[in-house]
């Protein structure tokens, strides 16, 4: 990870940067999965599944959007950045910057696990929260497919430690979190990436008021900063990708079992709520 280099101009620099690649990742995939579906069904006349939904979202946002930036990044910095520098009038050169990439030792297996437990008390204290105040918030895409059609749920249990987790952390944790890192410190980059990580997701719900809304993305801060504390702990993001994916399986996991046998559950209503509400 880089070390701080801090200054107002820098600062700013680096809050921009971040956000616009958390935001350009995501939005980058989004245009992609979007094109791919309407040549699918207006250029070839394919009738697109709601499974297939999730799969061109899958492969363009998490795996094109997240990952690819990701690495077009770590790819085109060392030629951009001295350029971009060198515009801004800042003295010396782009200190390194790379993503930890490496199979967890036993320190990062026990992070792995503890990380787990962490974010999902954190989702679980969230859905409580939620619960008291009494907000309407709106509803996860992907979630709101999979309860109309519970073989989606199947296809994104094994997808989130798959392809959601590795791409989202590789940009929201290697990328963004590294960017603010070496400007901001540690603490700061923490914080600010889970910020972004949360506040990006608004564009994922569905329905819900504008406050019960601030409420869920607030709720998923907390799982954020244990992603965040993982790979700062670890330097290795290969440790909160695999918190994030099984975290995120478990959900879905979750999901699963209160669409597919609802009719088994003494409350269904609000078995159903409560699953939706740590999406």
């Amino acid at each position: 990870m880089a070390t701080s280099e801090r200054s107002p101009l820098r600062t700013v620099v680096a809050l921009v940067s971040a956000l616009g690649l958390g935001g350009g990742g995501l939005a980058f995939g989004f245009v992609l999965a979007s094109l791919a579906a309407a040549v699918l069904t207006l250029g070839l006349g394919i009738d697109i599944s709601p499974a297939a939904v999730i799969v061109l979202s899958l492969v363009f946002v998490q795996g094109v959007g997240c990952a690819g930036v990701a690495f077009a990044y770590l790819e085109l910095r060392p030629t951009v950045a001295p350029k971009i520098r060198s515009l801004l009038g800042f003295d010396g050169v782009p200190g390194p910057f790379d993503i930890g990439v490496d199979l967890p030792d036993l320190r990062g297996a026990a992070v792995v696990v503890g990380g787990y437990v962490l974010a999902l008390g954190a989702a679980f204290t969230g859905s409580i929260l939620v619960t008291l105040l009494q907000v309407d918030t709106g509803t996860n895409q992907a979630a709101e497919i999979g309860m109309q059609n519970p073989e989606v749920l199947l296809i994104l249990i094994p997808a989130s430690i798959l392809v959601i987790g590795p791409g989202e952390e590789l940009l929201f944790r290697g990328v963004v979190q590294g960017r603010l890192r070496e400007v901001l410190g540690p603490i700061a980059g923490i914080l600010l990436a889970s910020a972004v990580f949360a506040g990006l997701h608004w564009f994922a719900l569905t329905g819900g008021s504008a406050a019960g809304n601030f409420v869920a993305l607030g709720i998923l801060v907390g799982p954020a900063l244990v992603f965040g504390a993982a790979y700062e702990l670890t330097d290795n993001i290969v440790v909160p990708a695999l918190i994030h994916g099984i975290y995120n399986a478990t959900l879905f996991t979750l999901l699963y079992v209160v669409v597919a046998f609802g009719d088994q559950l003494p409350d269904t209503q609000n078995a159903t709520s409560a699953v939706l509400a740590l999406l």
